[in-house]
């Protein structure tokens, strides 16, 4: 009976086991999610091949590496699996790419994509000012699939990293002050709120400073797709130093 007892136990997701699928450029999200994790809950990380210039070519090149690493994954006795990456998951068809990695998983399948859009229902937000790191291609998609969702883009930038693998990975590196400058810059009286759209932007240093300087919410890619996780999971902290979002909801 010892033995049996042993198989509920799980030393360091005994209260959720998360799997993250990330583009394999992506260095932010393991860093940011270290130090916002509540005790109890872990993460597991697989990887979808992200190479070349950014096009629609390479996002269905890696929505279909998701596949791979989702059967990895699926091995680790986990409780709820999330492609995370904004744009990869408004760049391809959504639905059918949960779907897909779903039946190869067999766990509940998100996104980042649902998860921002949850953030927003949950602040009673419609309006936002849009910062990315994204060159002008992705900005126009992310546009429409906000505006297809209900989310009025009041103004938009973006920082044109992407034209090479190089560039790509430079996102990882933006440092924190140019993040508030970009919040800053798309700020209006219009926004209710700020938008820091990729999971490879580090973001989680400058949320509350952006947040009590135009005294407004802050939704950020990595914090929200978090958050989003851990309330399909019961996981219910409130965690301060993470910006509105994870402290009142």
């Amino acid at each position: 009976m010892a033995l049996k007892s042993m198989a509920a136990y799980s030393p360091y997701g005994w209260r959720a086991k998360l799997g993250v699928i990330v583009p394999s450029t992506n260095t932010a999200t393991e860093g940011e999610w270290r130090h916002m994790v509540p005790d109890g809950v872990s993460f597991h990380v697989g990887r979808a091949l992200l190479t070349g210039a950014t096009s629609q070519e390479s996002y269905d090149i890696m929505a279909r590496g998701t596949e791979r690493a989702a059967e990895e994954l699926a091995t680790a006795d986990l409780d709820l699996l999330v492609y995370c990456c904004t744009s990869g998951s408004f760049m391809v068809g959504r639905d059918a790419l949960k779907n897909k990695l779903s039946g190869i998983s067999r766990l509940p399948v998100t996104t980042t994509a649902d998860a921002v859009l949850e953030a927003f229902a949950r602040l009673g937000i419609t309006r936002v000012g849009l910062a990315t790191p994204y060159i002008d291609l992705v900005n126009r998609r992310e546009v429409e699939f906000l505006d297809e969702n209900g989310i009025t883009v009041t103004t938009v930038m973006g920082l044109q990293l992407g034209s090479t693998v190089e560039e790509r990975r430079l996102i990882n590196r933006v440092p924190p002050e140019v993040v508030f400058r970009m919040a800053r810059a798309v700020d209006s009286p219009q926004a209710q709120a700020i938008f820091l759209s990729c999971t490879a932007l580090p973001t989680m240093e400058m949320l509350e400073r952006i947040e009590t300087a135009l005294g407004k919410p802050v939704i950020a890619s990595n914090p929200a797709t978090l958050w989003h996780c851990l309330r399909r999971l019961g996981v219910h902290d409130k965690l301060t130093g993470h910006g509105r979002l994870f402290a009142e909801f």
